[in-house]
């Protein structure tokens, strides 16, 4: 295939899968003004392909979304000047899809479209090739942002990393569970007994007060805590003079991040039970997505707590310790659209029960809630396999 012709799509991948699977040398993408005249999108497009390897020549031609009779002359237009051409029809407007029935109508251009249900693609008309052909592409997280407009960051967590740190992942968990309901105050005082470092790395050796000043009050040392990170090898040295002192040793600088991040147990908790389901062609732990939102104007950073994708669909994860809130469901919801669209997958793992109100929010957004009774009865390999059940 020479040429292909995409109706663009507000969703990115409508925009590219066409492309990604048929690697045509030309796409030609009928689009309204404001994205015609987006050298930022046309930028955008073209480094996310160039990233996925494809050396496709881009060509951007403005029309009216909603004008079908102006549609139809431009469509026929594009027929004329590119020979030999295929329309994907998997995208664009009402109108548009209404422009290019006519178009088909009157001519033996092949026109094809893909089913996100079926995972396929079929042939609408004189287009053999794509008759039933099921969607063989994959993508990393990294690709899903790319071709959204982002550029994924490195977060609190190098991925580089984790793999060392598998074995600890249980046991760190575990020791959370029984420690649950005093997790902020642990980590509180972990904060406090080793601050940040604002020049050069941080010292893994620290030593404080039994009881130090925290935002709000006081908070003393969680002895009993502290005794079980010794005993998993988070820490070493251990030594506590009640109500006098405390001081030890981190085993290294990532578990020293570890115990100061009051989520970073659960959110790596999920992200090894992601990989232990062995579905997930990729799996990112605190990803920090750049992006510029369509007006250009303003640079956004947003960081979501795992992401995996399987073949065509991505899953966006949010972890929360406490009770989850209306704004972490919103937030999440718009993030799965802006950078998934209509395939993509979302849910919350919250360890506590969450209760009917946050139910009722989360499924009005389509995002799953797993609470804290799938986390105890060991339910969470099967509660993120239902997530992408049905995918082909």
């Amino acid at each position: 295939m020479q040429t292909l012709i995409e109706l663009y799509d507000e969703r990115p991948l409508e925009n590219v899968l066409g492309a990604e699977t048929f690697r045509p040398e030309r796409v030609v993408y009928i689009c309204p003004p404001e994205i015609a005249g987006n050298r930022r999108v046309h930028r955008r497009l073209r480094n996310y392909f160039a990233r996925r390897g494809l050396t496709t020549e881009l060509v951007f031609i403005q029309a009216g979304m909603y004008d079908a009779d102006g549609l139809l002359e431009l469509l026929r237009g594009a027929v004329r000047q590119y020979p030999g051409c295929a329309l994907d029809i998997t995208g664009g407007t009402d109108d548009a899809l209404f422009a290019a029935g006519l178009l088909s109508a009157g001519t033996d251009v092949p026109v094809f479209t893909y089913s996100r249900k079926m995972n396929s693609f079929y042939n609408i008309r004189s287009a053999p090739f794509a008759s039933e052909l099921k969607c063989g592409v994959k993508f990393s997280v990294e690709d899903f942002f790319a071709m959204a407009g982002g550029d994924l960051r490195r977060g609190r967590v190098d991925n580089g990393v984790l793999e060392d740190y598998m074995g600890d992942i249980e046991p760190f968990f575990r020791l959370y569970m029984a420690n649950r309901r005093q997790w902020t105050k642990t980590v509180s005082y972990i904060q406090r007994i080793a601050p940040g470092s604002q020049e050069g790395p941080a010292p893994l050796s620290v030593s404080g007060g039994y009881t130090l000043k925290a935002e709000r009050g006081y908070v003393s040392a969680p002895a009993e805590a502290l005794r079980s990170m010794e005993k998993i090898g988070f820490i070493r040295g251990l030594k506590i003079v009640p109500e006098k002192s405390v001081s030890f040793r981190f085993r290294d600088a990532v578990v020293r991040t570890f115990l100061r991040d009051v989520g970073a147990v659960l959110e790596l908790y999920v992200y090894k039970a992601c990989l232990d389901t062995g579905l997930f062609d990729d799996v990112r732990l605190s990803a920090v997505v750049d992006w510029e939102g369509d007006d250009g104007r303003t640079a956004v950073s947003n960081e979501l707590d795992v992401v995996c994708t399987r073949g065509v669909i991505p899953v966006f994860i949010s972890c929360k310790t406490g009770e989850v809130h209306t704004e972490a469901l919103n937030e999440l919801a718009v993030l799965r659209d802006r950078f998934g669209g209509e395939m993509a997958r979302a849910a919350i793992v919250t360890a506590t029960k969450g209760g009917s109100p946050t139910r009722s929010r989360a499924h009005e957004l389509g995002i799953d809630v797993i609470d804290l009774n799938d986390l105890t009865k060991g339910r969470l390999g099967k509660r993120l396999t239902d997530l992408i059940r049905g995918v082909k």
